[in-house]
């Protein structure tokens, strides 16, 4: 792989990191939040999910500026967003009377900038990527995304553990203000990259086009700036092509469908609530005890991340989710089990939760994003990776906001409904699913029948 495409993968996968380290890092403040402000579990549960209503925002507003002033850009605006979200959660008030208010606005900026990435990142890395490592690189968004949502939690135990003695009203805004780290480091890198060559060839800059496709080791540049030129002819002088029309419904139901799947499987009810989880399974006073089991999550969500990002390209999209969905069945049931008894076995309801969190990364974690980015034409593809996101986060906010009270009534309802609906997406892919792997993403709109 040229070294130069890989580097530049990398530096963009950074806002896949900060997407994980701000979704991530709240798991190991929110019930400290909740303590301090008195708040219920239904205000409780909005103000957690704050940062999701901003992404549901972010997702259709990152798609004109991306397409009208580039995709870097747009990659820019979005790391100051974090910043700014990072700072004010830090410096969030302590009266309890508009305390919480100014906590939840902090959390929809940085929920519009999580919006924003997650439609821009793989947006970029799609358009840099030739067809035969496209998955990879792409997944590296997502390898990233579970990489940052690790460290937060690591962050969250160290930040916890060297300040035992510490006001938890400290603590919990430390906590949150660590993101500006990396967000440092990614608005610094940010200015080393070049724009997509595809956005290039869309704003009619083909030459600055050609000399990224040589910098990053392009096969047959003449070629693909011709299919780019041809895929794009639609939108030529600036024409923008409407997304909902009857040619495009393929890859709009193909993109709902995924992105639907992905989050009514319950992974960010865990990675969200996580502390919350392990202390229903170990009992009260386990705190400490329930934040190591988060980094335990955030590990084998990397590990089997990466492995995914290994065999992506080999086995393909659709058999990597009928594999996931059919394991994930099993082991929500097994958390469904030990909750619903008196007294939980925590080696057996451990192993559902670690056991889910592996199948999920091989499977729906590293496919959703490829796949939403390969399934769209060029001409519409900002918009359709925005319409996956927003369902993608729209049904994560609801999940969200549900989790807490459902919770506390009865937690084995909420994973047998989790196991029920990995059930539904076996089913559509072993009967519906198409394959995406292979080829340049102007031959998949050939293959699904979208193109021209």
């Amino acid at each position: 792989m040229n070294k130069s495409l890989f580097y530049i993968v990398v530096v963009a996968a950074i806002g896949g990191f900060l997407f994980g380290f701000d979704s991530g890092v709240i798991s190991g403040c929110e019930k400290a939040i909740q303590n301090e402000f008195g708040l219920s579990a239904f205000w409780h549960g909005l103000i957690v999910s704050g940062a999701l209503i901003g992404t549901v925002i972010g997702v259709f507003t990152a798609g004109r500026p991306s397409d009208r002033w580039g995709r870097k850009p747009t990659l820019w605006l979005m790391a100051v967003l974090f910043l700014v979200s990072a700072v004010g959660c830090a410096l969030t008030p302590h009266d309890g009377s508009w305390g919480p208010h100014l906590l939840g606005w902090f959390r929809f900026i940085g929920g519009l900038a999580i919006g924003g990435v997650s439609v821009v990142v793989p947006l970029y890395i799609v358009e840099v990527s030739p067809g035969k490592c496209r998955g990879r690189l792409v997944a590296m968004n997502q390898l990233n995304i579970v990489f940052g949502i690790l460290v937060s939690y690591i962050s969250n135990y160290l930040v916890a553990r060297f300040m035992p003695n510490v006001d938890p009203r400290v603590v919990w805004r430390v906590m949150l203000g660590v993101e500006c780290v990396p967000i440092a480091l990614f608005m610094a890198l940010l200015a080393t990259i070049p724009e997509s060559p595809r956005w290039l060839v869309r704003a009619g800059r083909t030459e600055d086009a050609r000399g990224v496709l040589e910098r990053i080791g392009y096969p047959e540049i003449r070629k693909t700036l011709g299919e780019i030129a041809e895929s794009l002819r639609e939108a030529a002088g600036g024409a923008d092509v409407a997304l909902f029309q009857r040619r495009y419904f393929k890859p709009i139901l193909l993109a709902f469908l995924i992105a639907f799947f992905n989050q009514v499987s319950g992974i960010n009810a865990i990675n969200y609530y996580a502390p919350r989880i392990f202390q229903m399974i170990f009992g009260e006073g386990s705190e400490l005890a329930a934040l190591a089991g988060t980094i335990g999550v955030g590990a084998v969500n990397l590990t089997f991340t990466i492995l995914a990002f290994l065999v992506i390209d080999r086995f393909g999209r659709r058999v990597m989710i009928i594999g996931g969905a059919s394991m994930m069945i099993l082991m929500h049931g097994l958390v469904a089990w030990q909750l619903s008894l008196p007294s939980p076995d925590a080696a057996i309801a451990v192993t559902g939760i670690l056991g889910f969190i592996a199948f999920f990364a091989i499977s729906s974690g590293a496919v959703i994003w490829v796949y939403i980015s390969e399934v769209f034409p060029n001409a519409v593809r900002a918009k359709g990776q925005a319409l996956g996101c927003f369902t993608h986060w729209f049904m994560c906010t609801l999940i969200s906001w549900a989790f807490p009270v459902v919770a506390e009534r009865a937690g084995t309802w909420a994973f047998a409904f989790f196991a029920f609906m990995m059930a539904v997406q076996l089913a559509w892919a072993v009967f519906f699913m198409p394959e995406t792997k292979g080829g340049t993403i102007e031959d998949i709109e050939k293959r699904l029948g979208i193109g021209g």
